[in-house]
């Protein structure tokens, strides 16, 4: 029986490719082990997470320019800018 046994102290010593966790599992009917696929599901939500932050403060710097352009029309014009509240 060659593998990693996952949630067990117990792992055989055999030479194998690829990651440990993929290889077998003993707790679980595919014999895939639950912590590699939490550690995916993981992986994906963090670069979900970090492509809407990125999108978040591209669209954040785009409002602060355009905000700018804006107070610099009202300024130009003699309208006076209302204070941040």
């Amino acid at each position: 029986m060659a593998g990693y046994l996952c949630g067990s102290a117990m792992e055989l010593k055999i030479p194998r490719k690829g990651l440990p966790m993929t290889d077998y599992c003993a707790f679980s009917k595919d014999h895939k082990c639950i912590k590699w696929t939490d550690y995916e599901l993981l992986r994906h939500e963090l670069e979900e997470a970090d492509e809407l932050c990125h999108n978040n403060w591209t669209e954040i710097q785009h409002l602060r320019e355009y905000i700018g352009q804006l107070q610099a029309l009202l300024i130009k014009n003699g309208i006076k800018v209302p204070p941040e509240y």
